[in-house]
């Protein structure tokens, strides 16, 4: 069974405008700076906590305590703003559709957290995904293989594939065994996923419609 597992921001949706728009908004109550919107490409991916730990100036760190409530008060603000500017990249409805076609079983893994990925999943792409998972507290963040290998598991995968924009992506591909696919539209670009280990890196959604996942 050829199964492609994808990563969710800069690689299904392009969500970056409501990311930065909500640390940008939670920073500036605290008296913070705020960051543009091309600085967000680099502080995303490694889950909630590091975002917002990136984003507060270093020589202005709060505590441990503090920067957990900041945290906390960041993504409730993006829970309540998630679809706000949020889009799917151009042609990735269609690509999806015809790998479906094509008998592929497709699955969403992201660092974002699990409720976050599942809305931003069903509003998006409903019927689309046989399996969901975004952050929880009990499962580490990729590139920890832990939660890709179980979803290769529950679809069933003999060839197996997972697709995303930065090298955190690619690693997680290499850890679990799985054909790294980086995607040049994404948050990062093409530079950053061959220095990563991508096998191939496509150009657009379009291309990901004849993906072909190596034997062994």
């Amino acid at each position: 069974m050829d199964c492609a597992v994808f990563d969710l921001d800069g690689t299904l949706l392009d969500t970056l405008a409501d990311i930065a728009s909500a640390c940008n908004t939670v920073l500036a109550w605290h008296g913070y700076p705020q960051h543009p919107l091309e600085a967000y490409r680099q502080m995303v991916g490694n889950g909630f906590d590091r975002l917002v730990e990136r984003a507060v100036p270093q020589d202005r760190k709060p505590d441990a305590g503090a920067l957990a409530a900041l945290t906390l008060e960041t993504r409730q603000y993006y829970a309540s703003h998630i679809m706000e500017f949020t889009r799917p990249y151009p042609g990735m409805p269609e690509a999806l559709a015809t790998l479906k076609d094509r008998g592929f079983r497709l699955g969403a893994l992201s660092n974002k957290p699990d409720e976050m990925t599942r809305e931003l999943i069903a509003s998006f792409f409903p019927g689309v995904f046989a399996q969901v998972r975004g952050a929880m507290p009990d499962v580490p963040l990729k590139p920890d293989p832990q939660a890709l290998l179980a979803m290769y598991a529950a679809l069933g995968a003999t060839r197996k594939a997972y697709v995303g924009d930065s090298n955190v992506d690619m690693q997680t591909a290499k850890n679990a065994q799985a054909y790294p696919v980086g995607v040049a539209w994404g948050f990062r670009g093409p530079a950053e996923l061959a220095e990563a280990g991508a096998a191939v890196v496509l150009d657009s959604p379009a291309e990901l419609a004849s993906l072909v996942i190596p034997v062994g």
